[in-house]
């Protein structure tokens, strides 16, 4: 079997007792049984680890999950030092090195410490350590916050350009309906890209000590398979199970890679940065950007919707609200107002020196699959 880089989430429901959310030892010790086997056999498994503020919860003798961030964040604290100490005292008897690895939204969209998540991870993989990683909670801000462990998980394996993402929650894989609530709820084994399931009534189920959902596992799927990442559903409560999967049987619910010729700074554009606003293109624009590969010019810019600044990302929409591309704006939300429909040439005219060849130059901009 080829090495392969795999980044595995799994879920708070999955680690934890659903009443008392004390953790679930078994489901860990077994997590940590197959992640080292994988390990020796030569893959670089990463994993996210959700269970911080459910364990501080447990810790701390509270009922139910706080509302308030700033208790999250204090509960967040408790909880993560002793979840890593289990996954330390776990790993360590099989004599196998682990590395935490805690990451805000900021991680991401600024593009320095992109290349440094990187690089870390990429260090820490040849070394033989499986990183262990977390938002950061205790410093997160509502701003900054990746909402839930499977966004995190799908922006980890497109930045390390995993092989895998496997998203461990406490159903076996993804049904046409709840199947706790609809008996004829049928499995779902492949799917093609995820708007194949834009009709299905997922909802947004959760257990009592956990913040994602299946629609926010459909989502995570869409981030990492644009990415070139194959990504399964499957059961939480049987992490043994990856080894099979990987060695070609049919258990979870698998969403196909997609095609990509994306660099990693497009990646990045595509999927880490948060847009600031919306620029809307006429007709011609839109088909020079889908199909020509160009880059956009005012001319082609018919409304701003939002506020923001020279080099913040945007989103790329037509005349029905459409979302196409994704780029890095050379103007701010001020002068691009002042230029809309203008040709390139009388630019400087009304802007002088502040004049840029481009909107958003090719380079910056990603097409979004729709």
């Amino acid at each position: 079997m080829d090495s392969q880089t795999l980044v595995v989430k799994i879920g708070t429901s999955s680690l934890t007792q659903p009443q008392s959310g004390d953790l679930s030892l078994s489901t860990l010790a077994s997590l940590v049984e197959t992640l080292t086997r994988l390990r020796r056999q030569g893959h670089r498994p990463i994993l996210v680890s959700s269970g911080a503020v459910g364990v501080g919860c447990a810790r701390l003798g509270l009922s139910e999950r706080p509302r308030r961030l700033v208790t999250k964040q204090a509960v967040a604290a408790v909880g993560q030092g002793r979840l890593m100490r289990v996954y330390d005292d776990l790993f360590t008897s099989l004599q196998q090195p682990i590395a935490q690895i805690l990451l805000t939204r900021k991680d991401f969209v600024q593009r320095s410490s992109y290349v440094n998540a990187y690089n870390t991870f990429a260090e820490l993989l040849q070394l033989g350590v499986i990183p262990i990683v977390n938002e950061n909670d205790t410093i997160a801000t509502d701003e900054l916050k990746f909402g839930d462990n499977d966004t995190l998980s799908a922006l980890v394996a497109s930045l390390v350009e995993a092989n895998w993402l496997f998203l461990l929650t406490d159903v076996d894989r993804l049904y046409s309906a709840d199947p706790n609530r609809d008996p004829n709820a049928k499995p779902i084994v492949r799917v093609g890209h995820p708007n194949d399931l834009e009709n299905l009534e997922v909802g947004n189920s959760r257990s009592g000590w956990g913040t994602g959902g299946m629609q926010t596992k459909i989502s995570a799927a869409r981030i990492a398979t644009e990415s070139g990442v194959r990504t399964v559903i499957a059961a939480g409560k049987a992490p043994q199970n990856l080894e099979k999967i990987l060695a070609g049987e049919e258990l979870g619910t698998h969403f196909e890679p997609q095609p990509t010729t994306e660099t990693a700074r497009k990646r990045w554009i595509a999927h880490s940065l948060i847009p600031q606003g919306k620029i809307y293109l006429d007709a011609g624009a839109v088909i020079a950007i889908r199909e020509g590969g160009k880059s956009l010019l005012a001319a082609g810019v018919v409304k701003i919707d939002g506020e923001f600044q020279a080099e913040d990302a945007v989103t790329l929409c037509d005349l029905d609200d459409r979302d196409i591309a994704r780029g890095v704006t050379n103007y701010n939300s001020d002068d691009l107002v002042k230029i809309c429909g203008v040709r390139s040439e009388k630019i400087p005219e009304i802007l002088g020196d502040r004049a840029r060849d481009t909107v958003i130059h090719r380079d910056n901009l990603v097409l979004l699959n729709n």
